[in-house]
């Protein structure tokens, strides 16, 4: 626990921290602005009506989630690279190992000091996501009533759940890149490219790609396929993982990227 309190509280301190989640938040009310502003404008009842769901509740709690995981999940990647590849070029890791701390338990728990921050910046992300959309609800007169829909609100503990875990997956993920690579720029460099690479190649090749992290991390909050960010209607839903497979092949890739880092840090070369 000593441990792990002193990189929370080093994290609390790093400028990447507060970068990432102002990021994140900042790109979410675009999404809300541009939303409602379009949706005010727009003539075609059938699109305005669709365009309305973003800010109807109770559905809009899990559009909410989706659009914070497809948004954070390329920024967790980041986040979670910025901070591994410093462990190795601030000497960091270095000094740790020096003082006698195990190699794989202290890479863990820098870890788990990062998952911890990038949930708290998803719930965080949420309670103004959920504002905005309540706010965007009242410019464009849709009823509030949903909000207090008491299925939806006995749902979000497993939905909050379900998105913790994509977004943990998504900052190993960027973790173990940077560990490899024992660089901050490689770490989000690759991170960034995977994310891209991998959007590309779903529309090639659907049905392998929705086993990829990514598109396995967006699959874990979808309610049955009707309520996703960015999704295609049929043909999406039958390229989507079922959310509860999603989950299991999230949690496979979370443990492949710690082992990863874990092995990685073992075997490394930290002297000189």
């Amino acid at each position: 626990m000593r441990l792990l309190r002193s990189n929370l509280r080093k994290l609390v301190r790093r400028p990447a921290t507060w970068v990432t989640f102002l990021l994140l938040v900042a790109l979410l009310l675009l999404i809300f602005v541009a939303v409602v502003a379009s949706t005010a404008q727009e003539s075609d009842p059938e699109v305005a009506l669709a365009a309305r769901l973003v800010v109807t509740f109770p559905e809009a709690y899990a559009v909410v989630l989706s659009m914070i995981l497809g948004i954070g999940g390329l920024l967790a990647v980041c986040y979670g690279g910025a901070i591994a590849g410093s462990e190795w070029q601030w000497g960091t890791l270095k000094a740790a190992v020096a003082r006698g701390e195990g190699r794989s338990r202290y890479t863990l728990l820098a870890y788990a000091a990062v998952a911890l921050f990038a949930v708290l910046g998803l719930v965080s992300a949420f309670a103004i996501g959920v504002a905005s959309a309540a706010v965007g609800a009242t410019i464009l007169d849709v009823p509030l009533d949903g909000m207090g829909d008491t299925d939806a609100l006995g749902r979000l503990p497993e939905l909050f759940g379900r998105a913790a875990l994509a977004v943990s997956m998504n900052t190993a993920l960027g973790y173990a890149i940077a560990t490899i690579a024992r660089s901050q720029l490689a770490g989000i460099a690759v991170g960034i490219g995977v994310y891209f690479a991998e959007g590309i190649a779903s529309i090639f090749l659907p049905s392998v790609i929705q086993w990829f992290p990514f598109s396995a991390g967006g699959a874990v909050v979808a309610q049955g396929g009707d309520v996703s960010f960015g999704g295609g209607g049929e043909a999406a839903a039958s390229t989507t993982l079922d959310p509860n497979i999603a989950v299991v092949v999230v949690l496979a890739w979370l443990v492949a990227a710690l082992a990863v880092s874990a092995v990685m840090t073992e075997r490394a070369e930290i002297g000189g």
